[in-house]
Parts: structure tokens; sequence; C-alpha cells
């Protein structure tokens, strides 16, 4: 993602696709917890995005159809693999523990022919749990995250490969390797023009301005696909001034204030 940043303006707004009313249904329950709201609120936040009801329902239909959402008695909350990805998203707003004792987790993925829809799913559950390919069938990562946060993606991992972990070669030197694995300048880079794109909304609604809760939820939304770009490493192995802290403690007053404005939104509509 790149630099959005604008040294007369302040920021300016990136081209982003529109969301679908499936990922608004998603996002919506994503950022609640519990993960479930009423059908009318889970509509009106698709109204609020320029989704109408009759389609609203529909998504939240095939969404119940392909296990992503479970009716409750008054509307819906999440369901299998949704449930996987809050948990990480979780993860990413809490950032990373302070503690690590340098050594690297490996994983080893057996040299055996697999059906693609198993590499596939061993792919993403690697990607959810923050690995880096060092090359075909080889991921590491530092050992620092716990485990048990995670547990579809650490069954799919523990199903189709093997995991050791342990002390780096003394020759290999770890800022330079997490440097060849992961893009850590250019996350940085979009970190800080979030950061700023968040300012002009988050002034708006501390105002209590309702007109900025439809573009907050778009920013909010990019930045939290962000956060879950973030690799979580060790402070020792991170660039100086590493913007995460930052764009998370933003990133979490910009959601209190968004949730408060929204909640009277929805109050004045009855």
């Amino acid at each position: 993602m790149a630099s959005t940043r604008n040294t007369e303006t302040g920021a300016r707004t990136p081209d982003r696709p529109r969301l679908t009313a499936r990922s608004v249904i998603a996002s919506t329950l994503l950022g609640v917890r519990p993960p479930q709201l009423p059908t009318a609120s889970l509509v009106a936040s698709a109204e609020l995005l320029g989704v109408t009801a009759g389609t609203a329902r529909v998504a939240m239909s095939r969404m119940v159809a392909a296990g992503e959402l479970e009716p409750t008695g008054d509307g819906y909350r999440l369901a299998g693999h949704l449930l996987d990805r809050q948990a990480r998203q979780a993860q990413s707003r809490t950032g990373t523990p302070e503690a690590w004792d340098g050594t690297w987790r490996t994983v080893l993925v057996p040299a055996e022919a697999r059906p693609a829809a198993d590499r596939a799913a061993l792919r993403r559950a690697m990607a959810a749990l923050r690995y880096a390919e060092l090359r075909d069938g080889v991921w590491l990562r530092p050992a620092n995250l716990p485990t048990g946060a995670l547990p579809g993606a650490e069954a799919v991992a523990a199903d189709r490969a093997v995991g050791l972990t342990g002390p780096l070669d003394p020759q290999t030197d770890p800022v330079v390797l997490a440097r060849s694995l992961w893009d850590l300048d250019g996350w940085a880079d979009a970190a800080e023009a979030l950061a700023i794109e968040l300012e002009p909304l988050q002034t708006r609604l501390d105002d209590g301005d309702a007109t900025a809760l439809a573009d907050g939820f778009v920013v909010s939304a990019a930045v939290l696909r962000h956060l879950q770009a973030d690799p979580l490493l060790p402070r020792p192995l991170l660039p100086p001034e590493w913007p995460g802290g930052v764009l998370r403690g933003r990133e979490e007053r910009f959601d209190q204030s968004f949730k408060t404005v929204l909640r009277a939104w929805l109050h004045a509509r009855g």
C-alpha cells in the first residue's frame, strides 16, 4: 500500500474499492463484542454505506448459508472463519507482546503432493499466524506471539506441517533477516498515512458530526486491514520510530468516538 501523505493538506483520500453488502455486514460485526447485533442495526449500518435494506438482507441470508453468520433471536452473530478473523483482528489491535527470548519458530511443509485447496488453506493459515516464507515450504517468524490465540489457523498448520522453535544460526543477523522477510518500511509508510487520514475524521466525530460516519467506516476498515498485515515483530527487530503504536492508539480513540456517534445516529432513526 503506497503512502498517501500530502505535506500541504495533511492527507489525501486514497481511492478504495466500494464495500460490498457482505463486507459491510462482516466489518460491522467484527467491530463489536460479542459479535452479534439486531437485524435492524445491521441493516441501518449497511444503509449508511449506500447498501439498500433489501440487498443487506439478501447478503445476510447468503452469509448464513455460507456458514459465516448464525441467526439469533432478533439478529445475527458471526460464525465460522469470520470468528477466526475477529480473533486475529483482536490480536492486531493489541499489538506486540514485550517479552521475547530471541528464539524463532520455523514451520516446515513436507515436500509431497497436496491438493491445491490444501495448499491454499495452509498459506492462509500461515499468513494469519504472521509467518513469512523464507523459501518454498519453509516459514519463519520470531517466537514472541502466544499460542492458542488463533486455534483454527494453528490446527491447519499442525495438520499439514512440522514446527520447530530455537535460536537462529549464529551467523544470521535477525534484523537483516526480518527486513528480508517483511516490507517493514512499506508497512510503516502506509501506517503513517492512515494515521494522518484519521485526523480530520476524528475532529468531526468529536464534534458529533454524523456525516463523518460513512467515510469513517471505510477508513477504519482500512486501518484494521492494515493492522492485520503487521507482522507483530519484537521491538529489537523493528526500525526506529515504528508507527504501529501510534496507529493503534489513534484507531482505539477513533473507534470509541465512532461508536458514540453511531449510537446517537441509530437512536435518532428510532
